[in-house]
């Protein structure tokens, strides 16, 4: 899948909100983005993608996943009221029962 940011006009827009986005909720950018990232939470399985709504386990309705950020030990999940334009991101456990698929990468 090639990289892309919900509703961005072009592949400019994208990378700015990407970058702007990163910057909120203070993490680096990486050439490797996470597209789709599946983890275990309280016991339970939980799935989420770029563009799409997230489990209805964490209430953000249907506002989509903007970015997911590969973070050392854990990876934090945005959607636009949960660290895209306010508030925190979704926390993810990083370790043996987490998985994160990758956009393609040219950047």
């Amino acid at each position: 899948m090639k990289f892309f940011m919900p509703h961005a006009q072009d592949e400019k827009e994208a990378e700015s909100v990407y970058e702007g986005i990163a910057k909120f909720v203070q993490t680096p950018v990486l050439k490797d983005r996470v597209w789709k990232l599946k983890w275990k939470h309280n016991g339970q399985n939980f799935k989420c993608e770029v563009g799409e709504a997230m489990p209805p386990y964490y209430q953000t309705g249907e506002e989509p996943v903007l970015a997911i950020f590969d973070c050392s030990n854990h990876y934090k999940i945005c959607t636009p009221n949960r660290g895209g334009l306010r508030g925190e991101p979704i926390m993810a456990g990083k370790g043996y029962d987490s998985h994160a698929e990758f956009f393609e990468c040219g950047k």
